[in-house]
């Protein structure tokens, strides 16, 4: 009996290897060559920036990713928006995509002073619109508050709000993603997730080729996970620092566009659609035939596109 469990426990684990293995071979295969380029922020350290687009006398568009996002997420937005004469830049944050990790912690105070020293080399003229989905509506907050001349207007794509994190309900899930989001580092540590890259898993958002490429290798990259955690960990943190932080001035046109049907997440709903309602100049689109991940990708791009313009166009009448 002994006998035969020690050889089911080996051939479990001559099965793992060969998976991770054969995982590591598929990964290596896939590699993508990052689009953009890298721009050194401090003296040693660089961040990954992807800007397309023309160049006019239209704003520029800067995309803050969620949690586990990085400028690949933005991919299919970013191609919407290319076609419809609208220049953007999308990057990743240190320790996410390609660019190297920054120091600890990575709270939102972190995440921002990064993204500041970015906009302020990257060459791209203000004021701006800012584009931030999910998590990423805590560094608009955060990146608004502390720079309000460089706003022209914002667009929250399903975005989380500093006071959306009062209520028990979010104070739950934050906490259940968090635990989550450290399992999940732990799988792609250990090479768990490289043999599915080509799966739906790999790209969730329907991204184009480049993009879908990045997408898939950093769902398996064990680095990318790791920080993507331990922003998810600091998400409290993160909000209470947002939160500190002025409320949208009145006067920027604010766009709120939603995943997900209406009907039975209303407060949740509401919620999202404050700082657009609390604007002059507010929109609200609930998109309920797509997801939270979706939203952002090739198939449901036309609204954050339409919700650009309308920011834009509201702002040059205010």
């Amino acid at each position: 009996m002994i006998q035969f469990l020690g050889r089911g426990v080996a051939g479990l684990a001559l099965l793992l290897v060969s998976y991770i293995a054969v995982g590591g071979v598929v990964s290596a295969f896939g590699a993508p060559h990052p689009r953009g380029q890298m721009v050194e922020i401090e003296p040693g350290r660089s961040l990954r920036l992807v800007c397309e687009g023309p160049k006019s006398d239209r704003p520029t568009v800067w995309l803050e990713a969620g949690a586990f996002g990085f400028a690949a997420d933005w991919g299919g937005t970013q191609e919407a928006l290319t076609a419809a004469g609208w220049r953007s830049c999308a990057y990743d944050r240190a320790g996410m995509g390609f660019s190297p990790k920054g120091p600890s912690p990575r709270d939102g105070v972190a995440i921002v002073e990064d993204f500041e020293k970015l906009v302020d080399l990257s060459g791209e003229p203000g004021p701006f619109i800012l584009v931030g989905h999910s998590m990423a509506g805590l560094r608009m907050r955060e990146y608004a508050g502390r720079h309000p001349d460089k706003i022209l207007g914002l667009v929250l794509v399903d975005a989380a709000t500093p006071e959306a994190a009062l209520d028990p309900r979010m104070r739950g899930f934050v906490t259940k993603f968090a635990s989550i989001s450290k399992w999940a580092a732990r799988g792609a540590s250990l090479g768990l997730y490289k043999p599915l890259i080509y799966t739906r898993l790999g790209d969730k958002i329907d991204l184009p080729p480049a993009a879908k490429a990045e997408k898939r290798w950093a769902f398996a990259n064990g680095r990318h996970n790791r920080t993507a955690a331990e922003e998810v960990g600091l998400w409290a943190q993160a909000s209470d620092q947002a939160a500190k932080q002025p409320q949208f001035d009145p006067k920027w046109p604010v766009a709120v566009v939603t995943a997900g049907p209406v009907a039975g997440r209303e407060d949740r709903k509401a919620m999202q659609a404050a700082p657009a309602k609390a604007s002059r100049h507010g929109l609200v689109d609930h998109v309920e035939a797509a997801t939270h991940t979706l939203l952002i990708g090739r198939r449901f791009a036309d609204h954050i596109v339409r919700a650009v313009a309308f920011v834009a166009e509201a702002a040059k009448k205010g």
